[in-house]
């Protein structure tokens, strides 16, 4: 199980960084998947295409369920661009996945921990925190 956690673990650290350079560059984020995925070495893991191409269809009902998540005064834009990959990332896997919320939540505080502020993992978690809980069963 260990193997298979961090397999999952790389695949989401390679899915965040190709939506972070899609946003960064104002690209398509399956054409910038496509791009990498052709020059993979390693090659693209199955979890990472998924997760990318996932968050690319449904990229305005995840956006809008972070929004409504978010503390008065905050929006998407004013969050680091690792951050708001992170949550994208989260809550595809809470609203789409098969992930258990509490993985979803941990793996995306995880990242933001390694990646981006000090303050980022208690906000990540945070708006996760509600994301899960306002999920419509």
């Amino acid at each position: 199980m260990a193997g298979h956690s961090s397999s999952r673990s790389k695949a989401r650290k390679r899915a965040l960084d190709i939506l972070f350079e899609a946003e960064l560059r104002g690209t398509d984020p399956v054409a910038t998947l496509e791009e990498r995925t052709a020059a993979a070495d390693p090659p693209i893991r199955d979890y990472t295409t998924t997760l990318v191409r996932g968050v690319a269809a449904h990229a305005s009902e995840i956006d809008a369920r972070i929004s409504t998540c978010l503390a008065a005064g905050w929006s998407l834009a004013r969050m680091p661009l690792v951050d708001r990959n992170a949550l994208r990332i989260a809550v595809f896997e809470i609203d789409y996945g098969e992930m258990p919320d509490s993985v979803a939540i941990s793996e995306a505080v995880r990242l933001v921990s390694e990646l981006s502020t000090d303050e980022s993992p208690a906000f990540v978690n945070g708006v996760l925190r509600a994301v899960a809980d306002s999920r419509v069963a």
